[in-house]
């Protein structure tokens, strides 16, 4: 079996391969199904219900149950913490992601999730608030700077942009001054700040625990 030049962390094999193998019996007629995953297993890193579908198929029917919060997080330095984020927000479903700044980013952290997750770039932080302007969503930047309201008692809007620093310099003074509200995570021990893809993780869920139907999650 050839070795797939796209193939993140989790489809490489270790010990025993993740997912299922070949379908047995019968194959299904419907077209979400992808003939070659039927015929060899489908080992990709994605829940129970997408075994065997295709991947257009999956980036559809996750459309249909997206969030209407975006995330925002700023590459001016090359940010290793950008894959982390992706990740995060394909696990809650989080409409799109927003790279702003350098249009590179490492896709590592992300394991293989930035296939099914929408990206948007923006050169700077004016085109995220031009777009997020436009689309009516609320800039809430997440820092702990003074004057800051903490997640844990704040009332996130619905739908909104969860804008995120940089690992070290945080937040630049041009995405402080366009947020409509600042929050910050409540920390107890020595460090002054936590990574950024933990943070983004953290708020993330903050916005799921106020807004969304717990229902459908998997």
């Amino acid at each position: 079996m050839t070795e797939d030049p796209e193939a993140g962390p989790t489809e490489w094999v270790g010990r025993e391969p993740v997912g299922v193998g070949p379908w047995v019996g019968s194959w299904p007629t419907d077209p979400k199904y992808d003939p070659e995953l039927l015929e060899h297993g489908d080992r990709r890193n994605v829940v129970d219900a997408y075994r065997y579908w295709r991947r257009s198929a999956i980036v559809s029917d996750v459309d249909a149950r997206r969030h209407p919060f975006h995330v925002a997080i700023e590459n001016f330095q090359h940010d290793h913490n950008i894959g982390t984020v992706v990740r995060t927000a394909n696990a809650f479903a989080a409409a799109e992601v927003h790279i702003v700044g350098r249009r590179r980013w490492n896709r590592r952290g992300a394991m293989v999730t930035d296939r099914y997750q929408h990206l948007r770039h923006h050169e700077d932080v004016a085109g995220l608030v031009s777009f997020a302007s436009s689309a009516g969503l609320t800039v809430v930047a997440v820092d702990n700077t003074p004057g800051s309201v903490p997640v844990e008692v704040a009332s996130l809007p619905r739908e909104c942009v969860l804008l995120f620093g940089q690992e070290g310099p945080g937040l630049s003074e041009e995405a402080q001054a366009a947020a409509s509200m600042v929050v910050s995570i409540a920390q107890f021990g020595s460090t002054r700040s936590i990574n950024a893809g933990v943070a983004a993780g953290i708020v993330m869920h903050a916005w799921v625990r106020e807004h969304a139907d717990l229902s459908t999650s998997w």
